[in-house]
């Protein structure tokens, strides 16, 4: 297979969603409200679907278990991971995700999620929920049920090109104004543990699963800071941001013409600014900010060109 595999979004509409992933990328998107793109998705809840070439119009869900080969006859049942842009118009539900092992007895097999959050954009001043001051299991249940959030939530400012690694049992929550690449394995669990008192269009404030928040935060809240690693190529510079049991998060600049290889792993690149082609076997594909496309194993050799930047993940 020696074509990139480029792949049509789907789009969540979400209370706290707004515009800019049409202002900002110009995608079609269903309403004023639209919060998710599932940007390299085979979740059943949004799978995206090939765009092009010899498998145009299968869903990446269908392809993982027809054409393994694709990528590494890798063992795992389900694509493990998912790409997503998040427009954070409002502020999300403060909220935490279980380990692969408690969502496997309690979210009927679902993977577990660790995700991490490249920030694009984000409003001057912005912050965000990141962890929380609890020392014990026992003080984080007294302060949510005293609602004391102000004492139990950590906050931390934020500016774009951040780069945030968030465990499963990680409290967290995007706040207003914040506009972020997300890489996550591939899940659609989440526990919130607070929804700022918010109504949906109905009237009815949002559910909350307190008891498995409890159960799979954890207390006392880890530091997951990451130091990211720069490395300067010809006509390129390669950031490493984490490279974990999860998945490995690269971010590539490109001014120019710039070589690469993809022979160990599949990739999944995201186009997050710019224009440029990508250059492979004789053919030159046309790419632009908002573009997302997977390179199969064995892609091999190939060129990047323009002035654009990139976020890399696999497993």
């Amino acid at each position: 297979m020696q074509q990139p595999l480029f792949l049509k979004p789907v789009f969540k509409e979400r209370i706290w969603g707004g515009t800019a992933l049409t202002t900002q990328f110009g995608y079609e998107i269903p309403s004023n409200q639209t919060g998710e793109c599932w940007a390299i998705s085979a979740h059943p809840n949004g799978p995206s679907i090939i765009e092009n070439g010899t498998f145009e119009g299968m869903s990446l869900e269908e392809l993982w278990k027809k054409q393994p080969e694709l990528f590494g006859n890798q063992t795992d049942e389900v694509f493990p991971l998912l790409t997503k842009i998040l427009d954070a118009n409002a502020d999300l539900s403060v909220q935490v995700h279980p380990e692969d092992e408690y969502a496997k007895v309690h979210e009927n097999g679902d993977l577990g999620k660790t995700e991490c959050w490249y920030i694009l954009d984000c409003k001057e001043g912005a912050d965000m929920i990141f962890g929380h001051n609890a020392k014990t299991k026992e003080e984080l249940i007294q302060q949510i049920n005293e609602g004391k959030w102000n004492e139990l939530l950590r906050r931390v400012k934020i500016k774009p090109g951040d780069f945030f690694y968030v465990p499963s049992g990680t409290i967290h929550a995007l706040c207003e104004g914040t506009l972020v690449l997300e890489t996550q394995q591939s899940s659609d669990t989440t526990y919130r543990v607070y929804d700022y008192d918010r109504r949906d269009a109905e009237g009815n404030l949002r559910e909350l699963h307190l008891e498995k928040a409890i159960d799979v935060t954890t207390v006392p809240h880890q530091e997951t800071g990451v130091t990211p690693k720069v490395e300067e190529r010809d006509h390129a510079v390669v950031t490493t941001f984490v490279e974990s049991e999860f998945f490995s998060v690269y971010k590539w600049n490109v001014d120019g013409k710039a070589s690469f290889t993809a022979d160990g792993h599949y990739l999944l690149v995201s186009v997050i600014n710019g224009t440029g082609a990508l250059l492979h076997a004789g053919e030159t594909y046309h790419l632009k900010k908002g573009n997302h496309f997977i390179l199969p194993v064995g892609f091999g050799e190939f060129e990047l060109e323009g002035n654009t930047e990139f976020i890399v993940s696999h497993t």
